[in-house]
């Protein structure tokens, strides 16, 4: 390379002559002008990618104006009492009756824990606990709401519970007394 004005040699890069001190031409940094095309094609190209990805994201996932309909309600509240469980050969808590019993299980109301008490019902009657029966937690005064309560017995006493509490326990680990006030 030489310089423009005395055409003394110039090194690559160097920003002025040796020879007559002039600067050197600035060299363009980025892309020459004919190049700016291509850049706007590859930014074009993927603008057209992304609206054909959002667009097939779209009618993988779109379900339709289905049946379904969004109800909105507004005012005041209703208290509803959930179904009571299709308990059928299992007891329920005697109406007016304070008294103890023994807890084998505590179920969760959500997640279909009526189907699960069903189940702990089965097997303690199965494994041979006399008197087995359900009851909605929120049933019994005594009780935190939200749970299905698998008991055995109805005892007037603590002791007389506790006296049963050896047999429960052989079919339920973490059986317990627990005292019943309507």
């Amino acid at each position: 390379m030489t310089c423009p004005r005395c055409g003394g040699p110039v090194a690559a890069g160097q920003e002025y002559c040796l020879e007559c001190g002039v600067r050197m031409p600035v060299r363009r940094l980025g892309p020459a002008p004919g190049e700016e095309r291509s850049v706007r094609r590859h930014v074009l190209g993927l603008l057209a990618v992304a609206v054909a990805g959002g667009a097939a994201a779209v009618a993988l996932t779109w379900e339709g104006s289905g049946a379904e309909a969004v109800i909105t309600a507004t005012g005041g509240s209703v208290t509803m009492t959930p179904p009571a469980p299709d308990v059928g050969r299992y007891a329920g808590w005697p109406r007016d009756r304070d008294g103890w019993t023994i807890v084998l299980a505590s179920i969760p109301k959500a997640k279909g824990g009526r189907e699960t008490a069903l189940a702990r019902a089965q097997q303690a009657q199965a494994r041979g606990l006399p008197r087995i029966g359900i009851v909605d937690s929120g049933a019994v005064a005594s009780l935190h709401p939200g749970y299905w309560i698998v008991f055995t017995g109805v005892y007037d006493s603590q002791a007389e519970a506790t006296s049963n509490l050896l047999g429960a326990r052989a079919v339920v680990r973490n059986a317990s007394p627990r005292r019943f006030s309507s």
